[in-house]
């Protein structure tokens, strides 16, 4: 019954009614498409996301895999070396070299390297440490997680993009990036090639879309919040103006006869 009334109410202010719909179309605009001011234009933006995998043995200079005689000791060395490359992945300088792979800025990259039961928390450093602004978190952001088989030497990468495409080559520079890294460091420590870890990709990454249709939804949803919020701001003004105007009439009216 009260909608009703807001509904006939606001029917009455059309022209509060087109502003409203001009604003919605504007904010979604901006939010779907992006609209720069210097210089003039509007650029596509991607509201959908993407995924890839991929995974990675940590293995010796002489492979452990097809050597039956390797013991237990060794694998778990093995497991541990996993998990500390695994965070040396998601660390700054790190990040740097995978950046450079994927042809984006190293900014845009958020890391989160593995968790064990002695590191039950995602380590944070001065670039990915918590925000409010996190919980609006943009669907164009490109995110890794890093994940240690903690029965194994094996790392498992998941990259999230805005295309496949996108995500596939992120999931693959993760470890090409890593490798430039740890080839950097073995020159400049000068260690030999029979000391070095070495990273055996099992494929490349492979990767599909997470939501295709986010888009349309998105948009959807931003016009009607920003309609509905931009018609309740047309009613609430439009009930300060009235009841200003009350106010103002019996103030300036006269005085009744005989009164005084």
């Amino acid at each position: 019954m009260r909608l009703g009334v807001y509904l006939r109410e606001l029917w009455g202010h059309k022209l509060g009614l087109a502003l409203s719909f001009v604003i919605a179309v504007v904010a979604t605009t901006q939010i779907v498409y992006g609209i720069s001011l210097a210089p003039p234009g509007i650029e596509g933006r991607s509201l959908g996301m993407a995924s890839a995998s991929t995974h990675v043995i940590v293995d010796a200079p002489k492979s452990t895999v097809v050597d039956p005689g390797t013991d237990s000791y060794t694998i778990e060395s093995l497991s541990n070396r996993a998990l500390i490359l695994g965070n040396v992945m998601a660390s700054q300088p790190v990040r740097q070299y995978i950046a450079r792979r994927a042809g984006i800025s190293v900014g845009q990259i958020r890391a989160e390297s593995p968790l064990t039961p002695d590191q039950p928390r995602a380590m944070v450093d001065s670039a990915h440490a918590p925000h409010v602004s996190d919980i609006s978190r943009r669907p164009d952001e490109y995110r890794l997680s890093i994940q240690a088989d903690p029965m194994a030497s094996v790392l498992d990468v998941y990259a999230v993009a805005p295309t496949a495409e996108e995500a596939t080559r992120l999931a693959n520079a993760s470890v090409d990036g890593l490798r430039d890294y740890l080839g950097s460091v073995a020159a400049r420590e000068r260690t030999p090639r029979l000391d070095q870890a070495r990273l055996e990709q099992l494929g490349r990454a492979t990767g599909g879309s997470i939501d295709a249709g986010a888009g349309p939804r998105i948009a959807l949803i931003s016009f009607l919040l920003v309609f509905a919020f931009a018609c309740l701001g047309v009613l609430f003004f439009a009930r300060v103006r009235r009841g200003w105007e009350i106010a103002s009439d019996a103030t300036s009216a006269p005085p009744p006869h005989g009164a005084g």
